[in-house]
């Protein structure tokens, strides 16, 4: 559309001084009145997909992307689609040789591959995939999308587990039952009941009983997120609302989505393909130190850029109407490297990761307004904020004959192999190990699968192996994962037929540490005309970190607000609102038997149109009499008499809603 059609709506092209460009659900009550134009805050539906007028004089200004992970990628996709920016005028500042930032996959056969970590996908991280229904497919043909291809993927070939926990070298458990009890349930209940204000500084340590940190469920929780104790507990309320329509799938990863290939070839590798296409320049080997700002009473506005290129320094002026979105922290800074003889050296101190470090944006930004929050609380304390993973290439071996008795699909059928990680709970490491669907690499030949192993505590000697994991070779940590499996006495014919690379990474959950408000600072910064922030370790209202879907949402409210789009972005997924996910919720970590209540519930609305919102009760018909009077006795403690009125009312108001009228 022309300039001179777009000029006949007579319509803003920028959003009211009032606008909220990051939509909070939980801000306050929203309902239909007079003037209210927008949709519900956390509303999610093709109307939120539509096109916004360009900013006027679009076309004059320049972008400057510091970071070129998923976030700064994300950044200069939303700068094009819904900012109406030229991409020749967007350049991706990136300090190493290629983009992707923590979201790797490289390696070959040989030399063995390496992934230092791995995504786990949910359906209603819409933010992701509102930017991925629009990125060309890896496979398919011109026409279909990531978004289309990662449905066919998975719609067709389920994902889930038959062996989520091991222990005694080799003994699956029943990680279908929870195994809280009354009173640890009510703790979990009582969290996601506290505001978020009340939590600042809390370690989940500091809030949950010993009983509870011993339970199948924390077990479950902690190694798919990778929570610590001393983490932070306000983060984990906030994963508990953000998957609460999930708990019910995380004892058999029946939740989860993955890609056909690794995180790199799924999705910043075509996200890349396509910013170059369309002309974004990407400016390689180049570390951004510092940011010149001018502070003019409240307002902040970045006047030029200090990067060191190629080893030499450079200065890139900024204009005023240019945008500048950095990114804040690394969670994959100063990674160390081992292999199968070899032992990952840090090059970093506990307290500080140095002037050479992919932090020192950040804290430099911080030393010039306490609105760019407090980088020290995150990277601070190595020892809480690292942990260690290992890829092995593997050709067969007993491991493989090991690894298909704990998968659902033959490792090397393309389809679903273990469904997720499987994690040995006696493990002094508290050690995991995975094998997605294969091959994990375009390149990878037939006969070679992809697996990785993961650690995440770092401070105690192995089950095995007397020694912590990260004085560990590669060989060694293939014999504490072939303990734990029942394999070990045929470790040298494992051991033969495996490569293994190793990546320690001191702060890969650094964005867990206990954190305040204020400690991290929001996308774009009160009084910031030019500067969003991107990444892990920026606020959101509602939002969860270590995702994609969390470096995305920054970048787009950063784009959003900068460039004034009358345009939302929408809250988190609604989910955790559902009745019908608070019930089957309620019913998971009851380990699938109905709670208290639940059968009132069902009395009350068998015979109405809401049945079916209800998970269906465990008993036969001719015993369900039995079970709703005992459970009523537990809940009331009514004698007989009392418990045989109380039943005929609950028929009775049953009978009336089901009523036909006449």
């Amino acid at each position: 559309m022309t300039n001179k059609a777009i000029a006949k709506f007579n319509i803003s092209a920028t959003a009211a001084s009032n606008f909220q460009h990051e939509a909070d659900a939980t801000a306050d009550f929203w309902g239909n009145k007079p003037l209210n134009t927008l949709p519900p805050h956390d509303f999610i539906a093709p109307y939120a997909r539509h096109k916004t007028l360009p900013t006027p004089g679009i076309e004059k200004r320049n972008a400057w992307i510091i970071g070129g992970g998923i976030g700064g990628l994300a950044a200069a996709f939303y700068l094009i689609r819904d900012g109406h920016m030229s991409a020749e005028n967007i350049t991706i500042l990136e300090e190493m040789d290629i983009e992707g930032g923590s979201m790797d996959g490289a390696g070959n056969p040989d030399d063995g591959y390496i992934i230092r970590g791995g995504r786990e996908m949910n359906w209603n991280y819409d933010t992701l995939w509102d930017l991925f229904q629009d990125v060309p497919a890896v496979e398919l043909p011109e026409g279909y999308s990531v978004l289309d291809e990662y449905r066919l993927i998975n719609d067709n070939d389920a994902n889930y587990s038959q062996a989520r926990l091991i222990n005694k070298c080799g003994e699956i458990l029943d990680a279908s039952d929870f195994g809280l009890n009354k009173s640890q349930q009510w703790e979990l209940i009582r969290l996601m009941l506290k505001r978020k204000e009340e939590l600042d500084d809390l370690s989940i340590e500091d809030y949950f009983s010993e009983g509870f940190l011993q339970s199948n469920f924390w077990f479950l929780f902690r190694t798919m997120f990778a929570f610590k104790n001393c983490h932070s507990l306000l983060e984990t309320k906030l994963y508990l609302h953000r998957f609460l329509d999930s708990i019910d799938g995380f004892g058999d990863m029946s939740v989860l989505l993955f890609p056909k290939y690794n995180q790199y070839d799924t999705f910043i590798k075509p996200l890349a393909n396509l910013l170059r296409d369309k002309g974004v320049t990407f400016q390689f080997a180049s570390r951004v130190n510092d940011l010149d700002i001018t502070f003019t009473g409240n307002k902040k506005t970045v006047t030029g850029i200090h990067a060191t290129v190629k080893g030499a320094a450079q200065h890139i002026n900024v204009a005023p109407d240019d945008l500048v979105f950095a990114l804040t922290g690394s969670m994959t800074e100063h990674t160390a490297y081992g292999d199968m003889h070899s032992v990952p050296k840090l090059n970093c101190e506990k307290h500080d990761p140095g002037e050479d470090s992919g932090w020192n944006l950040w804290k430099n930004l911080a030393k010039k307004s306490a609105l760019f929050g407090k980088p020290e609380k995150f990277y601070g304390d190595i020892d809480k904020s690292m942990w260690e993973s290992a890829t092995l290439t593997c050709k067969p071996s007993p491991l493989i004959d090991k690894l298909k008795t704990l998968s659902v699909n033959d490792p090397y059928s393309g389809r679903t192999v273990t469904g997720g990680i499987i994690t040995f709970t006696d493990s002094n490491w508290l050690l995991s190990v995975t094998c997605n669907r294969q091959p994990h690499f375009p390149d990878q030949p037939d006969d070679t699968l992809v697996l990785w192993v993961y650690g995440l505590l770092m401070d105690k000697q192995g089950n095995r192996i007397a020694k912590t994991m990260p004085q560990c070779s590669g060989e060694e940590i293939i014999t504490e994962l072939c303990y734990h499996l029942g394999i070990e006495h045929q470790l040298d014919e494992i051991i033969a037929n495996t490569k293994i690379r190793t990546a320690l990474m001191p702060y890969i959950t650094a964005q867990f540490m206990t954190r305040a408000a204020g400690d991290r600072p929001t996308a774009v910064p009160e009084g910031c005309t030019n500067l969003g922030l991107i990444g892990q370790f920026v606020e959101t209202h509602n939002d969860i970190i270590f995702t994609m879907e969390a470096s995305i949402r920054t970048a787009r409210i950063g784009v959003y607000k900068l460039l004034n789009i009358p345009k939302q972005v929408p809250d988190i997924s609604p989910t955790q609102y559902d009745i019908r996910n608070l019930i089957k919720g309620a019913r998971a970590l009851n380990s699938g038997k109905p709670f208290i209540g639940e059968r009132l519930l069902h009395r009350l609305l068998d015979k109405t149109y809401f049945a079916h919102i209800l998970p269906p009760l465990p008993e036969p018909s001719s015993k369900k009499q039995s079970h709703f009077e005992a459970e009523m006795h537990e809940l009331l403690g009514k004698g007989s008499s009392a418990m045989h009125k109380f039943s005929s009312w609950v028929g009775t108001l049953r009978d009336n809603f089901s009523h036909k009228d006449k």
